[in-house]
């Protein structure tokens, strides 16, 4: 059953908080929007992000809805509701065959893995993060790394990860607690929940991992996953009345904004000069 609608077909690989970033800003555009599901790494910011739609938790950002799409025709249906993005299992694979894709975004945030290529599968092809090359393995990128966030690369490639996170107030990489090892994690405690430096937020097999800092739970992997070792598991943030954990934040507002722009001047390099245009003839 091929996918028939108006608008055109943007996927977008990942369901973190960039990737639904980007999903909104294009469903404005006026593009049908999927988000396909990668499992690496597991999403911690799920109060930004339209990631838990995929276990039937309901998600807004900033009036779009996320609506769960585990067949073909469930997808065709999410497609036609007027303020929906599509939120889905189904892999790249599956939907290259379906229906023409006029943008793909690569919103994995797979900092260390080999980057395939993915030009030719779509009219526009972006990379968002480390490992992308224009002209190697997507046409256009954009730079995630806080230094350069949101700075859209049209040739080169994009800056490696550093392992330095973005500063939360004063407080960077330390705001974070990683897995030490791979596991099966639990946890009760939910995003929002006011938490304090050595509280148990959950146990990877059965070890307990303790929060970093006091301050509001912004992110937490969800429970029951198994996780892969040097793997983020949890993030606290400390600004007090500041601390954000719902919502589009700055930074992948930044990201979606210059995603935007990269496509928009990538369609519009595509299309004709105006000089080039023949005027019709009569016949």
């Amino acid at each position: 059953m091929p996918l028939r609608h108006r608008r055109p077909l943007a996927v977008i690989l990942g369901t973190n908080e960039i990737a639904s970033a980007v999903a909104v800003f294009l469903h404005r555009q006026h593009y049908s929007v999927v988000l396909s599901y990668d499992p690496n790494p597991p999403v911690i910011r799920r109060g930004m992000a339209f990631h838990d739609v995929l276990y039937d938790d309901p998600c807004q950002l900033e009036g779009v809805v996320g609506q769960r799409a585990e067949t073909w025709p469930e997808l065709v249906y999410a497609l036609s509701a007027p303020d929906a993005v599509a939120v889905t299992r189904l892999g790249l694979t599956d939907l290259i065959v379906h229906g023409q894709i006029a943008v793909l975004v690569d919103a994995r945030m797979q900092k260390y893995a080999v980057t395939p290529d993915l030009r030719h599968l779509a009219g526009v092809t972006v990379g968002l993060g480390p490992g992308f090359r224009v002209g190697f393995n997507c046409d256009v990128a954009v730079e995630t790394r806080p230094a350069n966030n949101g700075k859209v690369v049209d040739a080169g490639t994009t800056d490696a990860a550093d392992g330095i996170p973005s500063l939360l107030g004063e407080f960077g990489r330390e705001r974070l607690v990683y897995s030490d090892r791979a596991g099966r994690w639990r946890t009760a405690i939910e995003i929002g929940t006011r938490v304090f430096r050595g509280f148990t937020v959950g146990h990877l097999d059965g070890l307990p991992v303790a929060a970093p800092l006091d301050g509001m739970l912004r992110g937490v992997v969800r429970d029951g996953l198994l996780v892969p070792a040097r793997t983020k598991l949890l993030e606290v943030d400390p600004r007090g009345r500041k601390a954000r954990w719902t919502g589009i934040d700055e930074r992948p507002r930044a990201i979606a904004f210059a995603t935007l722009q990269a496509v928009r001047r990538r369609t519009e390099a595509a299309l004709p000069r105006p000089e080039t245009l023949q005027p019709a003839t009569a016949s």
